[in-house]
């Protein structure tokens, strides 16, 4: 599975030509509503160029269901799976056309080429929140959304999770560096890759205590 960063909390998976979008932000929408939240990181204008079989969105918040992101890619058009808890499904289907709009709510299970998506537990500010597990048949990696440290989330993840991509910025109901290292450890991952820093903040990675942890660059592949 190749796996690029998107910045922020976005991701793209693609396995043999398979595409895979999570909660992509590329644009300077949450500025226009927090001036103070700018982005620090210019968008890609190349990745419009992608065509999702899957898109996914966790939670309905600016930075992870941007609509002006996702008009680039979802439209009348389209032909996508789109998988996203009640509070994203019930504007994201509004656009209408040929697309698929999975209500994805928590312990949902979709299935699509091969790849077994299953929705968890997160918890944030939107009731609705999910975190993803990938499950291609080879590895399953945990896309946890935003969340804070919470001991029903455990309960929902399997004990062979290869790579897990989380929060650590602290701020608007996600994990700090100290919850998140706690959080790395108990999901026990092979490798730990932490998110949402960087685009609106001048945190890095260097100050997370996690021995596993794979510091990814954007727009750039990550080396897990």
């Amino acid at each position: 599975m190749k796996i690029i960063w998107l910045g922020q909390a976005g991701l793209l998976f693609i396995k043999n030509g398979f595409k895979i979008m999570i909660d992509p932000y590329l644009s300077d929408s949450v500025e226009k509503i927090n001036p103070a939240s700018f982005r620090r990181q210019a968008v890609d204008e190349s990745l419009f160029e992608i065509k999702p079989d899957v898109m996914i969105f966790t939670h309905n918040h600016l930075d992870h269901y941007d609509p002006e992101t996702v008009c680039r890619f979802i439209s009348a058009d389209t032909n996508i799976v789109v998988l996203s808890p009640a509070s994203v499904w019930q504007e994201v289907r509004k656009i209408g056309g040929g697309n698929n709009y999975i209500q994805f709510n928590i312990h949902t299970v979709w299935t699509e080429n091969g790849i077994k998506f299953t929705a968890v537990k997160a918890e944030h500010s939107d009731i609705s929140a999910i975190g993803v597990i990938i499950d291609d048949g080879d590895k399953k990696y945990y896309v946890t959304g935003d969340t804070l440290y919470n001991e029903e989330i455990f309960g929902d993840i399997p004990n062979d999770i290869y790579a897990v991509f989380l929060p650590v910025n602290g701020v608007g109901n996600n994990m700090n560096m100290t919850d998140a290292a706690r959080f790395a450890k108990r999901i026990n991952a092979e490798r730990t890759v932490p998110m949402h820093i960087g685009m609106f903040d001048e945190i890095t990675a260097d100050e997370f205590d996690c021995e596993n942890k794979i510091i990814a660059n954007i727009y750039e592949e990550i080396k897990l």
